[in-house]
């Protein structure tokens, strides 16, 4: 054991306390992803399983007031009304499918209880003044039927955009049905639908792409790695160990062969 004193030494000592941190810290970094790609797993699940789903009404799985349960996103929900145009705002820095900056068309759809639910149409480009309301194709007149994907209100935490103030006059940073309600003075159901059917014509908005529901992401790859890290560091520190343990023997057998030979 004595060639190995060298590791109670103030640098092997800071070195081994480094080694003996990373080594939780990695397996904790491999949990985090291995739980991310579960989520991930989980997620394309509940799009499949909402997307194919029969439609149902839309009133059978909210009401005003309703916030949308994680059970319910995305299922395809069926909504009989007259569109309001008069109370349509459009949602600023939307993208497109190719990832161009503009805006969605958000319409009540006003259902023949008087209550309205939120529609949206799509997505429009926006031009070269952004404060200037975009060209919006208008919506079917008369009764329509409407199909689309259920969500959920959006709110500045979840969504990621804050609800500036001071917007231009119907323009709105946030799709929620609380904040609507208020300037349609009616009713609205809560959450919105992401409009599938009927597709709008040439020229019409261009409507909001089905979600992701076929790749998984690198999380599983990445926690693989953390986890072949972690194993990693004690392989390394014991083969540091053994290279300076070579290192000292070499280093005194070289001094020993240097020494004079005693005299006779």
């Amino acid at each position: 054991m004595g060639v190995y004193r060298f590791v109670l030494t103030r640098q092997w000592v800071c070195l081994t306390l480094v080694a003996l941190a990373l080594i939780p810290a990695m397996i904790k970094l491999g949990f985090w992803q291995f739980h991310r790609h579960e989520h991930r797993v989980a997620q394309n699940e509940l799009i499949e399983t909402s997307l194919r789903a029969q439609p149902v009404p839309v009133t059978g799985l909210t009401s005003p007031g309703h916030v949308v349960p994680r059970s319910d996103y995305w299922r395809t929900v069926t909504a009989t009304g007259t569109y309001d145009s008069a109370h349509e705002v459009v949602v600023r820095m939307r993208t497109s499918d190719d990832d161009k900056v503009g805006f969605h068309v958000l319409t009540p759809l006003v259902l023949a209880d008087g209550r309205a639910v939120l529609v949206n149409r799509g997505w429009v480009p926006g031009g070269g003044d952004p404060r200037a309301y975009p060209a919006v194709p208008a919506p079917p007149a008369g009764e329509v039927t409407v199909t689309g994907r259920l969500k959920a209100d959006e709110t500045s935490g979840g969504s990621g955009i804050k609800d500036r103030k001071g917007l231009p006059d119907r323009q709105v940073m946030l799709i929620n049905s609380t904040q609507q309600a208020e300037s349609l003075g009616r009713p609205v159901l809560g959450g919105y639908l992401e409009l599938t059917a009927p597709v709008p014509q040439d020229g019409g908005p261009e409507p909001v792409g089905e979600p992701d529901h076929d790749s998984i992401g690198a999380h599983m790859a990445y926690a693989v790695q953390w986890w072949l890290f972690a194993s990693a560091v004690p392989v390394g520190w014991i083969v540091l160990v053994r290279r300076e343990k070579r290192d000292r023997e070499e280093a005194a057998a070289a001094a020993a062969e240097r020494e004079p030979a005693p005299a006779a």
